[in-house]
């Protein structure tokens, strides 16, 4: 596991567990900039015994560099993050009209991927295809994958539900949705000059253009984790004083 993704893994398993930055240093009794060094990436540069104590309060072990959570698999923390933002994606696309059915593989002449959210809206017909990223690493590989799947999504979706399904033959929309938080939009404003460029619309019209569509639209949606889908329900998350805020940073 990489220093990046490392990071990743403990500020998953933080936010988890309801801690502050503060909180997990305290419990690992090291300073706050420690463990923002950690989660940004930058393990490298902690001593040892630093690590390995931050590490410790969260329940990993690292016998070596090889890391084990005594609870699980490290991944399944980091794609459970991934997972209840496309169902919370997934969700305000049902309340502003749309129908999308999430995680539609697809293979045709060597290009094979799976598209997070394919939407459709019936009137008027409008094809959706939503990219969800709970951390934006390449910014090039993500673009050249969203292009591939905007392209291919009304035979995709031929093909998925034929023709008892929907007649996906609009113009085809694209959407990076983002985890709301501070390190995303300066990820997204550090990349403005190629991202202004392929996904130009931002929160406030794309919400309006999801209530009220016409036409093609590209863009970007930050979108909180304020939910969890439980059946058809909306249950609201509490947050107490000890509860992460929007940026945990």
């Amino acid at each position: 596991m990489d220093a990046r993704r490392l990071g990743r893994f403990v500020r998953a398993l933080r936010i988890r567990e309801g801690w502050r930055q503060a909180d997990l240093a305290a419990r690992a009794t090291v300073s706050q900039d420690m463990v923002s060094r950690l989660e940004r990436g930058k393990g490298e540069t902690l001593a040892f015994p630093a690590l390995r104590a931050i590490l410790g309060a969260v329940d990993v072990q690292i016998p070596g560099y090889d890391v084990r959570w005594s609870r699980g698999i490290p991944e399944t923390v980091l794609d459970e993050g991934h997972s209840r933002l496309v169902g919370a994606t997934a969700l305000f696309l049902e309340r502003s009209g749309w129908t999308a059915i999430p995680e539609v593989t697809y293979s045709r002449y060597g290009e094979r991927g799976s598209i997070d959210l394919l939407g459709w809206h019936s009137d008027p017909s409008l094809v959706l295809v939503v990219e969800v990223k709970t951390e934006l690493a390449s910014i090039e590989a993500m673009l050249r994958k969203l292009d591939e799947k905007v392209r291919l999504a009304p035979s995709i979706g031929r093909e998925r539900f034929g023709a008892a399904g929907p007649a996906l033959e609009g113009p085809v929309s694209a959407i990076l949705v983002l985890l709301s938080s501070t390190i995303a939009r300066r990820r997204v404003a550090g990349h403005h000059a190629v991202l202004d460029r392929a996904l130009p619309a931002r929160s406030d019209a794309l919400r309006r253009w999801l209530r009220k569509p016409s036409g093609r639209l590209a863009g970007i949606l930050f979108l909180p984790l304020t939910h969890e889908v439980r059946g058809r329900r909306r249950v609201r998350v509490r947050r107490s004083a000890s509860r992460v805020p929007a940026d945990p940073r």
